[in-house]
């Protein structure tokens, strides 16, 4: 038994319409999944569970989930070669609210544009809610990805961080071409 707790506000999206998401993801998993919508807890059953990592799979669908990514976005974690990773801003600036703010708008850009370049060049998926910036991407590129966020909350410049991406994304292309990795 393991439990998660998401916020208030995202349990609906988990439960889905009539249940669906819900039902969709013990579907897939084989794990039962108990809600309470009052305290935002999510009990995961996975007593029955044939393989251990589909229930820390789940954990981390359910985390994306209350991340902010929507469950077409989340459930991408039950592939052995995605992973997630939430930045915390807290840890980059503390807790005033003007400092979070100001954090925000660096990884979402004008009019959405960095967030939208960075999951183009990289096929990965970011959200930003509350004080987290989460990540869904490719085992591969998942490294490439925190680098170039943590670059944008230091205080890189958005150029310098966009050409750090499509240099290492050429990179990989070239090494994948090879037939290796690093």
């Amino acid at each position: 038994m393991r439990y998660i707790r998401i916020p208030l506000d995202r349990i609906g999206v988990l439960i889905g319409q009539k249940g669906e998401t819900k039902k969709d993801i013990e579907t897939i998993s084989g794990i039962k999944l108990t809600i309470d919508s009052g305290q935002g807890e999510v009990e995961i059953d996975d007593h029955d569970a044939k393989d251990p990592l589909v229930s820390l799979k789940i954990e981390n669908v359910i985390k994306a989930i209350g991340r902010g990514f929507s469950p077409q976005n989340a459930i991408r974690l039950m592939d052995d070669f995605a992973d997630f990773f939430i930045f915390d801003l807290h840890d980059y600036v503390g807790k005033k609210e003007a400092h979070l703010r100001r954090l925000k708008s660096r990884i979402i850009g004008k009019e959405g544009k960095t967030k939208r370049v960075l999951e183009d060049l990289t096929g990965s998926k970011i959200s930003i809610y509350g004080h987290t910036v989460s990540i869904i991407s490719n085992l591969d590129i998942m490294n490439i990805l925190k680098k170039s966020i943590d670059m944008l909350l230091t205080g890189s410049k958005h150029a310098t961080v966009y050409r750090f991406v499509e240099k290492q994304m050429k990179e990989l292309k070239k090494a994948e071409r090879l037939g290796f990795k690093e």
